[in-house]
């Protein structure tokens, strides 16, 4: 199968869509705003992705992406007390929804940059947690919400750091890691972390199957 890809640029202008059913699913990003900021495009994006999920378009939000997706199906976005900056670990759930997703794994370690957490929207299923904050990622069907983000590289570690670096302490408190922590094994972390990616997206790209015709 090949699904044609199509990249919408919101923050720098581009119109939200109006019709989910155009695509064979939607992949949200990150960024540094909030879902519950006044900005043009939060309440376009809610409706596009409560449209999305009642058409059954799949849908895979990473950080801001997973809560913007959190919202749009009622559920609360809220300041954590515990940001989570750097590398951590997450532990798969023990609910059949997860194993589709993760396969066999029972915990890995995921790259955070985050102040704000989502709740758990209603139907959907905790798929990982952690202590600190332990709505780490939801499942609702073929629909699927991160709040870290598994899709890094070394290059995004790299430009995150040098743009951020306001943010990060000269040694690590709590989850909030130091620059120098957070580059430490970097490429045995990235290559770890693609690896879930990898299953992650697998998986979600067979749900495109049902909607190729859309693309």
């Amino acid at each position: 199968m090949v699904v044609a890809r199509r990249l919408i640029a919101i923050d720098e202008g581009e119109a939200v869509p109006h019709d989910a059913r155009a695509f064979s699913g939607l992949a949200l990003m990150g960024g540094p705003m909030s879902a519950n900021d006044d900005l043009p495009w939060n309440r376009a994006a809610a409706r596009l992705l409560r449209g999305a999920v009642a058409a059954d378009v799949p849908v895979l939000g990473h950080c801001l992406g997973g809560q913007l997706l959190a919202r749009a199906l009622g559920a609360d976005v809220m300041r954590t007390q515990r940001p989570e900056i750097g590398w951590g670990e997450v532990s798969v759930t023990d609910a059949a929804e997860a194993r589709p997703w993760f396969g066999s794994r029972e915990s890995f370690t995921t790259f955070q940059w985050h102040y704000e957490v989502f709740g758990l929207p209603q139907g959907a299923t905790r798929v990982l947690t952690n202590h600190g904050n332990p709505e780490q990622a939801y499942a609702k069907g073929e629909h699927i919400g991160f709040q870290s983000h598994i899709e890094m590289t070394r290059s995004m570690v790299e430009t995150w750091c040098r743009t951020g670096a306001a943010e990060l302490p000269a040694s690590t408190v709590g989850a909030t890691q130091s620059r120098s922590d957070i580059l430490a094994d970097v490429d045995a972390r990235l290559s770890a972390l693609t690896r879930v990616a990898d299953d992650v997206y697998a998986h979600w790209t067979r749900g495109l199957v049902g909607h190729e015709s859309r693309s």
